[in-house]
């Protein structure tokens, strides 16, 4: 076999892994994140002052915010499920620590500072777990996709052929999720005079380059693909773009607050006619049931047909994403929307085994009911990850009186105490300062392009090296090279201010 041969046959014919081991792994992000945190407070307790070195930070962040997560898909997989407990065990010991330490004049009584906590206001102007949210979907990406090519990354962890749910099926979905966390119509944005629908296909018209641009190489240089994950021509990039024109139009028709209706009414609509016509044998088998690719149609035709599901999965995150808008600015707010949304992670999770036993298995391919609901229900267990994370961390900095934690919630006064100057100053804060140094900031600002980068340097990575023969010392070397390189050029480029971005 030709080595591009192989390289497919490497990432082919898979069957996913179990829903208990994604989601302990989706819990070391967020656990990461919380380690972090309680490092810079514990920092600033002991020294008086927070961790200002901008190469330190960034070797701070890497090291403990992605690292962890390169060793937990490779060489640390056959243990995933005691990694939580363990970088849990250490966030406990740091926290006792800090708990112990902090000076005499903040030493409360622990009810009291419970209380004080639930009475604090948060700036409702930032949601830090959405930011989180969506960069290590990307982060968690883009070490997925150069990682799947090396023998270290766990064949279960990749993409199921046809039925299966593979950490990289759920990534999928996850992203089509995080962008429309953040659309136009989830924050309210007013195009003015200029029709929505012609301002939302400017904003796409990247993706479909990109889809082209990476369209056109991969068949240049005879890369090697898997067919069945999108087809022959199609590719994520054009998916990302006609899910977020098909949304548009339909937000423009339906009330965005019925969000969560018409995203039901698709899923079940699309799986009801894959039950009852022969389009499931047509995706899976083609036109002629022995899987042929004459005809764009027949190409391209899991590219295509799974639009109705990933347009499901986003009209179901816009409705999320106006619920988090809302304006919940106390911790006590925060922690009742935390309850809610672990109610509904608890009845998707039985609709969806309900749906798995009923109707279909999870399918990324077709991207089914099935699919839909397991990609909602994990992407919320994920948010609430971070929220909780998020209050953790808002509780120990209210233990050390002046420190700060990158990308974590501001602390503000009341809204009834003050002035509309002083919610400017006050919600600004010592984190905002501290934005510059730090990793999730960066990677945040240029989101497309750290995906851009992370595709394009898997692909320099596959065209010079034998992935799929390579030692275990070497792939490891090689992942975090990729990665910190990747990571750097969005630390540069937040440290001069740089966007690159202009549609």
């Amino acid at each position: 076999m030709s080595q591009k041969h192989l390289k497919e046959a490497f990432i082919s014919n898979l069957n996913g892994t179990s829903l208990l081991e994604i989601s302990a792994g989706l819990s070391l992000a967020p656990l990461c994140l919380l380690c972090r945190g309680l490092l810079l407070i514990l920092y600033y307790l002991h020294y008086g002052k927070p961790l200002s070195s901008r190469k330190y930070s960034l070797l701070l962040d890497f090291l403990v915010l992605v690292s962890p997560l390169l060793f937990s898909c490779t060489v640390l997989s056959p243990i995933i499920f005691f990694m939580p407990t363990i970088i849990a065990a250490f966030c406990a010991g740091i926290f006792l620590k800090i708990y112990s330490q902090r000076k005499h004049e903040t030493r409360v009584p622990f009810r009291q500072i419970v209380k004080e906590f639930q009475e604090m206001y948060l700036d409702p102007e930032y949601i830090p777990a959405i930011t989180l949210f969506r960069v290590y979907i990307n982060v968690l990406t883009s070490i997925s996709i150069l990682a799947v090519d090396f023998p270290q990354y766990p064949r279960r962890y990749a993409k199921a052929e046809t039925y299966g749910t593979g950490v990289m099926d759920f990534g999928v979905g996850a992203f089509v999720f995080g962008n429309a966390l953040v659309c136009p119509e989830v924050r309210q944005k007013s195009y003015g005079a200029q029709p929505k629908f012609s301002k939302q296909f400017f904003s796409v018209w990247p993706l479909i380059f990109l889809g082209v641009g990476r369209l056109l190489s991969v068949k240049s240089i005879d890369y090697h693909e898997h067919t069945s994950e999108y087809g022959v021509h199609w590719n994520f990039f054009f998916t990302l773009a006609f899910v977020r024109l098909a949304a548009s139009l339909l937000l423009a028709i339906f009330p965005k607050n019925n969000s969560w209706i018409v995203a039901i009414s698709l899923a079940v609509l699309y799986q009801l006619i894959l039950n009852t016509t022969s389009l499931k044998m047509f995706i899976l088998h083609g036109s002629n049931g022995r899987d042929t690719r004459v005809g764009f149609l027949n190409a391209n035709r899991e590219g295509l047909l799974s639009l109705f599901g990933y347009l499901a999965i986003y009209m179901a995150s816009v409705q999320v994403g106006l619920c988090l808008l809302k304006c919940r600015n106390s911790v006590k707010g925060w922690i009742e929307a935390a309850c809610f949304l672990l109610l509904t992670v608890l009845v998707l999770f039985i609709f969806l085994h309900v749906s798995q036993a009923y109707v279909d298995p999870v399918s990324r391919r077709m991207a089914n009911l099935s699919y839909c609901i397991w990609v909602v229900a994990h992407c919320l267990t994920f948010f609430i990850f971070f929220v909780v994370t998020d209050l953790t961390l808002v509780f120990t900095k209210l233990l050390v009186k002046g420190s700060s934690v990158p990308c974590c919630w501001n602390v503000v006064k009341p809204p009834n105490t003050r002035t509309k100057h002083e919610t400017e100053a006050v919600a600004i804060g010592r984190e905002g300062k501290l934005s510059h140094s730090c990793l999730i900031s960066a990677i945040n600002k240029n989101q497309l392009l750290f995906f851009l980068l992370a595709n394009v340097m898997t692909g320099t990575v596959n065209i010079l090296i034998d992935t799929i023969h390579s030692k275990t010392a070497f792939t490891l070397w090689i992942l975090h090279l990729y990665m910190f390189f990747n990571c750097s050029i969005m630390y540069i480029l937040h440290a001069k201010n740089t966007v690159l971005k202009f549609w």
